[in-house]
């Protein structure tokens, strides 16, 4: 087995493009693409759930069985960021054909909830503290429903055989973490929550903290079920019925009911896929962000970014201006495909970026506006909170398919609100708090019975020109995810740097008016040099991206772990 950890050296880099399509001004020089590699690998935000999807592959399972056992080892060691009762997209390459499909387990609203169940007595928007731990936070789960549905079309190992490394660490106990143990010190209204402080208090009346053994046989108890029963074991039954008791609490007591858990069906999707730097770059359509993320790829293509590098204060000042120009695009159009029509091809059209790429000059100005894509609606711009509460990992196979999943409850812990053993998710949060505008145009992202909300996950497959696996990448974030997983392909891809060394670099966000990063990691000259261009940067977001990558080079894994987090890369020869 081997463990990665940061190299230095560049690696040499050619060009290539894909067939029939024409290079974009200044495009990027890729890095070498070999045959794609036959290792097995798991990257993941946590050790212990790395080993547990890594213990699958050793048995013959497959990236999708592997990738059931990995969350559900993360519901318990990092509940902080994601669990059974949230939701998830997976972007899945099949080894064999080449394909590249997504299944889209993002949680929807119930039946009975309304555009208005976030705004207050005054006509105005309630607070996010407010809303975050509140019963109509939470969207009904889709994470188990969609790995059941990709265990149907991919599982080689029998579902019941999947959950027995988490069910017996729930049981045992686990050992806090660092990352956890600063979470539990943090100032989250989810922590003030009686679930939450039941579960966290089971050392002497005293807050669980690092080095402290957490045991969790709740969940255990869960996963017994789950393993025999499918995912009936959530979606009907006990469980079922103390989410519903659970969401329906006070305060601000929500809607979901048992028929609304029994109606939730995950959905499989085309990926939406364009040209990128030699690379085919696949990730999910709305209600994920890859369109945004694709857009901001194409749009740095449209730079000389790529001649630069980390030391360049020109260069993150085009990383940061794309950004912005990406984010105002973004944030007024994509929503809930079945509820509101996304631009998604006008969006990625070469003409409208390159006219998108001219609003980026010498020097910072205001925010740009967004633009007017061809098949564009008429619909208001949405501003919504997306707390970091997510973990993004990774799963090849010994056949050469891939998962790559981005998870989340939404905001830390969720709502603070527990069932069986797994915290619930706020995902409804993600949704516009108003269901209009200043203007009275109606959002995109508003709230509606059934409904997805928008979601800045972008769980990532590269292909090289021949059709072959060349990487895979996502992060947590809320939606900073963008411009995290971007910052980390220009490392990788534009700039040759080794997958652990471009995870590394800082990170900058920059969105509408709002410029920040991790300041003190820039190269010396880079903050001032982005001064002298319009570009203050605060710091105090960049510190919880949780990125995790692989990538094709000379036919081996190149894999990262996000620095910030705990993960681990996991590779063993193909058995």
């Amino acid at each position: 087995m081997r463990f990665f950890r940061p190299l230095t050296a560049l690696a040499a880099t050619v060009a290539l493009v894909l067939p029939g399509c024409a290079p974009a001004p200044r495009a990027a020089t890729p890095v070498a693409i070999a045959p794609a590699a036959r290792e097995m690998f798991v990257v993941a935000a946590n050790p212990l759930a790395a080993e547990a999807g890594m213990a699958v592959l050793r048995r013959g399972g497959s990236a999708v069985d592997a990738a059931i056992a990995v969350q559900a080892m993360l519901t318990l060691v990092e509940p902080q960021s994601s669990g059974m009762g949230g939701g998830a997209f997976m972007t899945y390459f099949d080894g064999a054909s080449g394909d590249v499909r997504v299944y889209d387990g993002r949680e929807v609203a119930p039946a009975g909830a309304t555009p208005s169940m976030f705004m207050g007595a005054d006509g105005k928007p309630i607070g996010f503290r407010q809303a975050v731990v509140s019963g109509r936070a939470t969207g009904v789960p889709g994470a188990v429903a969609m790995l059941a549905t990709a265990h149907r079309a991919h599982g080689k190992l029998e579902w019941s055989t999947l959950f027995g490394d988490a069910q017996h660490t729930a049981r045992d106990g686990f050992v806090v973490t660092p990352r956890l143990g600063r979470f539990l010190t943090g100032s989250y209204p989810q922590l003030q929550a009686p679930d939450a402080q039941r579960y966290f208090t089971q050392n002497g009346g005293r807050m669980a903290a690092v080095g402290d053994r957490l045991k969790n046989p709740e969940y255990a108890d869960f996963l017994v079920r789950l393993a025999a029963q499918g995912p009936d074991a959530l979606y009907k039954g006990q469980t079922a019925a103390r989410i519903v008791q659970k969401t329906r609490a006070a305060p601000l007591e929500g809607t979901m009911t048992l028929a609304d858990l029994a109606a939730y069906k995950p959905v499989e999707r085309e990926a939406l896929c364009a040209p990128w730097a030699g690379y085919r770059a696949c990730v999910p359509p709305p209600p994920s962000s890859g369109v945004g993320m694709l857009m901001l790829l194409k749009l740095l293509e449209r730079t000389d970014i790529a001649r630069r590098g980390p030391t360049d204060p020109q260069a993150w000042y085009l990383f940061e201006e794309a950004s912005r120009v990406m984010f105002a695009d973004r944030d007024r159009y994509v929503g809930d495909p079945a509820f509101a029509r996304v631009p998604v091809q006008g969006m990625l059209d070469p003409a409208y970026l390159d006219r998108r790429a001219a609003l980026i000059g010498d020097r910072a100005g205001p925010p740009p506006r967004f633009g007017m894509p061809a098949g564009a609606p008429m619909v208001g711009a949405d501003s919504t909170a997306e707390p970091a509460g997510t973990t993004h990992f990774i799963v090849g196979d010994a056949s050469g398919n891939v998962v790559s999943m981005t998870s989340t409850v939404e905001s830390i812990f969720g709502t603070g609100r527990m069932v069986d053993g797994f915290f619930l998710n706020n995902q409804l949060t993600d949704f516009s708090f108003s269901p209009t505008e200043a203007d009275g145009a109606p959002a995109a992202n508003a709230v509606a019975p059934a409904k997805r909300p928008r979601s800045s996950m972008t769980p990532m497959i590269l292909v090289d020109a021949d059709g072959r696996f060349a990487g895979a990448i996502g992060s947590a974030g809320g939606n900073a995810i963008l411009p995290y997983v971007g910052k980390s392909l220009v490392g990788a891809v534009m700039w040759g740097l080794p997958m652990q060394d471009a995870l590394a670099l800082p990170n900058l966000v920059a969105r509408g008016s709002s410029m920040s990063g991790e300041v003190s990691k820039f190269a010396p000259g880079v903050i001032e040099g982005l001064a002298a261009r319009g570009v203050t940067l605060r710091p105090g977001q960049g510190e919880d991206s949780g990125v995790h990558a692989v990538i094709v080079r000379d036919g081996r894994i190149d894999g990262g772990y996000d620095p910030r987090r705990e993960g681990r890369v996991l590779v063993e020869p193909a058995r």
